[in-house]
């Protein structure tokens, strides 16, 4: 697992079938990379979210056959970067 927070939503005028019909987020790492997820949970831009990503990713997803690397597993309350710091 990882945290991220939202960026921004992606819209996919067209997709693979198997990737199904969840929102895909874009995430910005506590480190300050990028990635996109699916988002079965329906997070907002600005919340810090954890990830579950890989195989388990597709579990994650809500269904075995979506083909994704990573997913949004949750949302985090009260998180800030300063938490690490302590």
């Amino acid at each position: 697992m990882e945290i991220h927070q939202v960026t921004h939503q992606l819209i996919l005028t067209s997709r693979l079938d198997d990737l199904g019909h969840l929102p895909v987020k874009v995430l910005k790492s506590v480190s300050g990379g990028t990635a996109a997820a699916l988002d079965p949970i329906g997070c907002k831009v600005g919340e810090w979210v954890f990830t579950i990503a890989n195989s388990a990713a597709r579990t994650a997803s809500g269904d075995d056959r979506y083909l994704t690397d990573l997913t949004i597993s949750g949302i985090i309350d009260n998180w800030s970067l300063d938490v690490d710091k302590d």
